[in-house]
């Protein structure tokens, strides 16, 4: 089962929009606290549609708490400070992909920490800054999910 760990995510909407996705795709969903809004927070819930029910969700103190607790053999961050593009990358059954906040995404001891191919980015027009982190999350879920050949789950 793939992973995908937003750090600190801000805007319940996003979340709400992830947590759909990924109980849509059998993906589990990992929140490091702090978190900019409640998991009660009606936007979350109207974006997620009350899939939570579906997802698998875990919530985390912190960076420490989580890496101790899950023990990731594999971690891919995605950064616009990435050096790898997402689509050249190996994905495997159990990698955890990594979502910083919307605002500030991952901090730098984060993504210190891991190996320059295992920072990735989209490409996108020179001008821009960013895509919205809902619509990030979709795209590399999606590639990882289909290097795997759509396991985990029951497949339309």
């Amino acid at each position: 089962m793939l992973h995908i760990v937003l750090h600190e995510p801000e805007i319940p909407a996003n979340t709400g929009n992830i947590i759909r996705l990924c109980a849509n795709t059998g993906a589990s969903l990992h929140l490091i606290e702090p978190l900019g809004f409640d998991l009660d927070d009606k936007k979350l819930r109207r974006a997620g549609l009350d899939y939570h029910e579906w997802a698998q969700i875990q919530r985390y103190q912190n960076w420490s708490d989580f890496l101790e607790k899950q023990q990731p053999q594999r971690l891919f961050a995605l950064t616009t400070k990435g050096q790898t593009i997402y689509s050249e990358t190996h994905f495997s059954k159990d990698d955890f992909l990594v979502f910083g906040a919307e605002t500030r995404g991952l901090p730098a001891e984060i993504l210190n920490s891991l190996a320059n191919n295992h920072k990735l980015y989209l490409p996108m027009q020179k001008e821009s800054r960013s895509l919205n982190l809902s619509n990030t999350v979709a795209i590399i879920l999606f590639e990882a999910w289909k290097q795997i050949n759509f396991l985990s789950g029951n497949i339309k």
